[in-house]
C-alpha cells in the first residue's frame, strides 16, 4: 500500500474508528480517574508498548525474517529496511504465528488486568482499559521505528491483529483511534 488508504480488512475493523467517540457520548458524565491514575496507566502501556515491539522483533528475528536486512546507522539504532509487517502471514511459520496468537491474547488479558486493579466501576475499568490500550498501541509503533525504523511511514501496511482473523490496515488507523481514546479519556476524567 503506497497511497493513502481509508478502508482495513476485514470490513468491520473500519468500525473501530468510531468506537472513541461512541464512548465519549456514554461518558458524558466525568470520569472518575485520579490524574496518578492516569499517570501510572500511561507509565505501564508506554513500558508495555516498547516491551511488545521488543518480542516483535526477536521472533521476526527468530524467524529469520530481518537478519539480511541489518545495516547500522550513524546513530547506533539498526535499520532494517526490508522489514515488512504485513508479510507476516506469508512468510512467518505456522509454529510463530502460534505464539504471537497466544502473546495477543496474553497482551489483552494484561491490559483487561490493569483496567480492573486501577479502578473499581465498569465506566471506569473500560476508561482504563482504552487508555492503558492506547499508550501500548503507541509506544508499541515507537518502540518498533526506535529498533529496526520502521514504519516508514503512516500509510504503510500492517497486521494489527491476528484473532479472531487478520486485520490488515494502514498504520495510520491505530495511531489514530489510539490518539484519539487518549484526548478523550484525558478530558473526560476529573481533575484531581
Amino acid at each position: 500500500m503506497d497511497g493513502f488508504v481509508f478502508f482495513a480488512r476485514p470490513w468491520w475493523v473500519n468500525l473501530l474508528i468510531f468506537v472513541p467517540f461512541a464512548v465519549a457520548v456514554f461518558w458524558r458524565r466525568r470520569l472518575e480517574i485520579g490524574q496518578k491514575t492516569l499517570l501510572v496507566g500511561a507509565i505501564f502501556g508506554v513500558a508495555f508498548g516498547f516491551v511488545e515491539a521488543a518480542v516483535v522483533v526477536y521472533i521476526r528475528g527468530a524467524a529469520g525474517m530481518l537478519a539480511e536486512c541489518a545495516t547500522k546507522l550513524p546513530d547506533g539504532i539498526f535499520s532494517f529496511d526490508m522489514y515488512r509487517q504485513s508479510q507476516l502471514l506469508s512468510q512467518l511459520p505456522k509454529y510463530f504465528l502460534t505464539i504471537e496468537m497466544y502473546r495477543e491474547s496474553a497482551t489483552i488479558i494484561m491490559l483487561i488486568c490493569v483496567a480492573w486493579l486501577a479502578v473499581s466501576r465498569w465506566r471506569e475499568r473500560w476508561a482504563m482499559l482504552f487508555w492503558t490500550f492506547a499508550w501500548w498501541d503507541l509506544f508499541y509503533y515507537v518502540g518498533l521505528k526506535l529498533a529496526i525504523d520502521w514504519p516508514e511511514r503512516f500509510t504503510t501496511a500492517d497486521v494489527l491483529f491476528l484473532l479472531p482473523v487478520p486485520w490488515l490496515a494502514q498504520v495510520w488507523l491505530p495511531i489514530f483511534i489510539s490518539s484519539t481514546f487518549v484526548l478523550i479519556i484525558f478530558f473526560s476524567c476529573r481533575k484531581a
